[in-house]
């Protein structure tokens, strides 16, 4: 079996003015919490894409009981499990994406509410959008329910401190807002990098590119597809403190020793070349 695109949620005549891309493999549970983040968004003008490296049944029945009263439209990109092939599903993804501009994110961060409204208020041409997460502990992430994602209290610092974070994983990004979030993004030293769990820019630019070089498994292969737009020239904005989701807890087993070095040599090449497009992404 091949790629398999299917259509859920309400229709539209018209292209969305954004495109999230929702990378998952099997985690369905954290997958719905993501998606209801998403329901709730004061941004109404998207659709979903959820990019499914493969996963078995009971995450295409969860969205599909979800799609039934999807406020937005939802499409589910999937290809069977090969392993870690987050790139190849991304790309596959991002050319079903009917947007001209992209929102990345994961299947395991939930958005707050105005996650949505940042990245469209502040995209801009010729740039890529940074943003940024607040991860949290296992017994927070399996506390967050329905509920508590409809009313906002996961992003909330004195609900996630009742409910098993500890001071210091209470982010200053959940405790300041407006003129503040742009003064701590001013003063942030951290670099504007293509985050996973975070990121946003022009479908235009991700084609340019070639996308995600799917030469790469876990390690550092959203870092190095930012490398390669910032040798375009498509440069990076930091909304770390703007844009925030936060992110459930759960195991990397996929993560290899092997990957990660292959990984890092394929990011050594990019920056020694300047390279701007990938070796083997969208087009090969």
């Amino acid at each position: 079996m091949s790629l398999r695109i299917t259509d859920l949620g309400p229709a539209r005549a018209t292209p969305p003015a954004m495109s999230v891309v929702l990378s998952t493999y099997n985690q369905p549970a954290w997958l719905r919490k993501a998606l209801l983040g998403y329901a709730h968004q004061t941004f109404r003008d998207f659709e979903v894409v959820v990019a499914d490296d493969g996963s078995k049944d009971e995450t295409r029945e969860m969205i599909e009981a979800l799609a039934a009263d999807y406020p937005v439209p939802l499409r589910h990109v999937w290809h069977p499990d090969n392993g870690f092939q987050k790139c190849e599903i991304l790309n596959r993804a991002s050319e079903a994406a009917r947007a001209d501009y992209l929102v990345f994110s994961d299947g395991d961060c939930i958005p707050r509410a105005d996650f949505l409204a940042v990245h469209h208020e502040l995209r801009e041409p010729g740039r890529f959008l940074s943003g940024g997460y607040v991860k949290l502990p296992m017994s927070t992430s399996l506390a967050i329910d329905e509920a508590n994602i409809a009313a906002g209290d996961f992003a909330r610092p004195e609900w996630l401190r009742a409910n098993g974070c500890s001071p210091s994983e209470v982010s200053r990004k959940l405790k300041v807002s407006g003129r503040w979030a742009w003064f701590w993004d001013q003063l942030s030293t951290a670099k504007a990098s293509w985050n996973g769990h975070n990121a946003s820019g022009w479908k235009a630019d991700l084609l340019r590119v070639n996308g995600f070089d799917t030469r790469m498994q876990y390690g550092g292969q959203d870092r190095e597809f930012g490398e390669r737009m910032e040798n375009a020239g498509i440069k990076g904005k930091r909304i770390r403190y703007r844009a925030v989701c936060v992110h459930l807890d759960h195991k990397r087993g996929y993560a290899t020793r092997e990957s990660i070095e292959r990984n890092r040599a394929i990011r050594a090449e990019t920056r020694r070349t300047r390279s701007t497009r990938a070796a083997e992404g969208l087009v090969r």
